[in-house]
């Protein structure tokens, strides 16, 4: 696509406007087709929106050292509730609950799956990562076969055979890869109908100046706009007449890097519908008053989710002269209940309330020469939307407390870092599984025939293998794998009962026919 000088001096003007001539820089360099990529790019900007979300990320960096002490209060407890501390009888009452709706096909699951692998080191969506089990199951893999047995266990429990279907939100660098994956894996036994894929939106990468970067001479740097981008891309995506279509009129909302998540969780949907909340979250409590995670509170009056780095450290250190908890406790893991309802309010009539955050990066750029660099120090920010900012209009919340041994192994970074590894998500998956089969009355025996432990090792950091334990060590890993099809939260394991395993051992089909 060619342009008219009357084009280019139009659109120059108004770059100029908002201090964003560079951008063109290079147009006497380029040919016909990178002409008509650039200046498609730069006419669709919305500059002077542009301009004021950076505007007000310098305001939210300016008061990102006032301490806001004073404003916080912690969580009422008619909001909390506890999974290791309900009885089973009112647990059994929240898992009937939320597998009744999900049979009814009331449920959906929505999948945040915009991030690239980058802090892996692959060039891949994170759901296609392969932590290393004996399954080499991927994130994606193990996510679905939980929706299939989640859907089991509802129908068999109510004898409705209800639908869970399977949103996911992509970014423009994830999309094509995500669903190619799931097409060569035949979306993993589920049928395909009932996986739909969107996008989420995007905002150029701003230098330090306030000027948009480019990434080629021909085209802007942009990332995606946060996991609260989620909002506006509901919208765009026409994912609300979806659900609408569907009858869908409860939400789960999680992110993929979870490696134990556990899709539409009858007992939180239970738990957020019996305190008749139209917004919930899932949380673990803090391991430290310095451990580097949000946590949800209340703020002004409002729910909120409060960095670590916004509050003294004599607040965190805050603890209950009751129980010795810290009282600001509740640690966010980006896993979410809202109702449609709710979704429909926010999409409609709130998101253009919520506010960008500020993430300093190093960004890669194309140099006044044309040449690519890769910063080794931050040049700029990328501007961002966060899942949890619509908590202030909820009219009612819930929090639920789940262990994190259980429920919350996220996968970041690559092997050698300090934590959030494959081999740490690998870890504290199958010594999960260890637990299950130790609690349905197994027994794991070494190969001279001598018992092993029946306490799973604990968490391992720094490790790259499951073997880089000595042979005699009794925190040896388990290789022990459940497949979610027979199992999603260890229950369907009478037959382990009496057993004596031997490992490594892979259950696939039925507790009764082992894979080794």
């Amino acid at each position: 696509m060619g342009t008219s000088e009357f084009d280019l001096n139009s659109l120059t003007q108004r770059l100029a406007e908002y201090n964003q001539e560079h951008l063109v820089r290079f147009w006497n360099d380029l040919d016909d087709t990178e002409r008509g990529q650039l200046y498609n790019e730069l006419t669709n900007l919305d500059l002077g929106y542009i301009t004021q979300c950076f505007k007000n990320c310098q305001e939210e960096l300016t008061k990102a050292s006032t301490v806001i002490d004073d404003q916080l209060e912690p969580l009422p407890d008619s909001v909390l509730g506890s999974l290791v501390r309900t009885d089973v009888e009112t647990l059994r009452k929240y898992e009937d609950i939320g597998l009744n709706l999900i049979s009814r096909g009331q449920v959906a699951v929505l999948l945040l799956a915009g991030g690239q692998g980058t802090r892996l080191g692959v060039d891949y969506p994170k759901g296609m990562y392969d932590v290393g089990l004996p399954s080499r199951k991927t994130l994606y893999h193990l996510q679905a076969q939980r929706i299939a047995r989640i859907q089991e266990l509802a129908a068999k429990r109510t004898g409705r055979s209800g639908v869970v279907p399977w949103y996911i939100m992509t970014s423009e660098q994830t999309r094509e890869k995500t669903e190619q994956f799931f097409a060569q894996h035949k979306h993993f036994g589920l049928d395909a109908s009932n996986i739909k894929f969107f996008e989420q939106s995007t905002m150029p990468c701003i230098d330090l100046n306030g000027r948009i970067m480019l990434e080629t001479r021909s085209s802007i740097a942009k990332a995606p706009d946060g996991n609260g981008g989620l909002y506006s891309s509901l919208k765009r995506g026409k994912i609300l007449e979806d659900l609408e279509q569907r009858g869908i009129q409860y939400l789960h909302v999680y992110c993929v890097d979870n490696i134990l998540v556990k899709m539409a969780d009858p007992v939180f949907i239970g738990f957020c519908i019996n305190k008749g909340a139209c917004c919930g979250a899932k949380v673990v409590e803090k391991t430290s008053p310095t451990e580097p995670v949000g946590v949800i509170c209340r703020l002004n009056g409002k729910y909120h989710v409060v960095e670590y780095s916004e509050i003294s450290l004599k607040t965190a250190e805050k603890r209950d002269p009751t129980t010795g908890k810290l009282i600001f406790n509740a640690g966010g893991i980006a896993n979410h209940f809202f109702t449609v309802d709710f979704m429909k309010l926010i999409v409609r009539e709130k998101e253009s309330l919520l506010k960008h955050h500020v993430a300093k990066k190093k960004i890669p750029y194309c140099d006044e020469n044309g040449r690519l660099l890769k910063p080794t120090e931050i040049n700029g920010i990328k501007m961002e939307k966060f899942i949890f900012d619509i908590f202030e209009f909820a009219s009612s919340f819930a929090v639920w407390e789940v262990p994190r041994e259980e429920e919350f192994a996220p996968l970041k970074n690559a092997d050698g870092s300090a934590k959030d590894t494959p081999t740490t998500s690998r870890h504290d998956l199958l010594n999960l599984h260890h637990r299950w089969a130790v609690n349905a009355g197994a027994q794991f025996v070494r190969d001279d025939g001598s018992i092993i432990s029946d306490i799973p090792s604990c968490r391992i950091e720094n490790n790259n293998s499951l073997d880089s334990h000595k042979d005699d060590s009794e925190d040896k890993p388990i290789i022990f794998e459940i497949s979610p099809l027979v199992s999603y939260n260890g229950e369907g394991l009478e037959h382990l009962k009496g057993r004596v395993l031997r490992t490594p051992q892979v259950f696939e089909e039925s507790p009764e026919e082992a894979n080794v």
